[in-house]
């Protein structure tokens, strides 16, 4: 594996022994290097020669969740286990304190939906005047339009809960995408 990723023996052994997690960046080599999906990487099991059904569910923790840093937010992918999922839960810390601050707005497939757990954001969004949400408030949106979630005044971080949602099995891929050589 080692030879075929790029990755040194000990690198994967911690990986392997949960002592390390990988960056995006090397989780960007491996999937590339396997020619795999970086969603795969995340999904237990194989689904070669099952029947599919419809009562799917997974169980998990933060402990389990899948961890992004970017710049602006830290991701926590939740329930990785399951494959091709329609729907990506998550909980995000955001910490840029400004549109300026965050950059260039995002855009991805499918929609979205966020609920205020922690602390006030502001939403920006391509076609909309930013507006400000507290704990208990939510937003639902298109997430091919630009969008950047930021932490309101007053706040120095805030939490979120997301559900990104598309009907194109490639969400996780195109979300992970998203994360570039920023993420760590």
């Amino acid at each position: 594996m080692s030879e075929k990723s790029g990755i040194p023996v000990s690198t994967l052994s911690k990986v392997e022994h949960d002592r390390l997690t990988l960056t995006y960046d090397k989780l960007q080599q491996l999937s590339q290097r396997l020619n795999i999906r970086m969603s795969d990487l995340f999904a237990e099991g194989t689904d070669d020669n099952v029947v599919r059904v419809t009562g799917r569910r997974s169980v998990g923790t933060m402990d389990q969740a899948v961890r992004v840093t970017t710049p602006n937010y830290d991701y926590n992918y939740l329930c990785t286990d399951l494959r091709r999922k329609r729907m990506i839960p998550l909980i995000t810390r955001i910490r840029a304190h400004s549109a300026r601050e965050f950059g260039d707005l995002v855009r991805h497939q499918g929609e979205e939906f966020i609920y205020v757990i922690e602390g006030r954001i502001e939403v920006h969004t391509e076609f909309y005047d930013p507006v400000v949400l507290g704990p208990g408030e939510t937003i639902y949106l298109d997430s091919s339009m630009g969008h950047a979630y930021v932490v309101a005044d007053g706040c120095e971080e805030a939490l979120v809960l997301g559900v990104c949602s598309s009907a194109d099995e490639g969400l996780m891929d195109s979300l992970m995408s998203l994360h570039g050589d920023a993420a760590a």
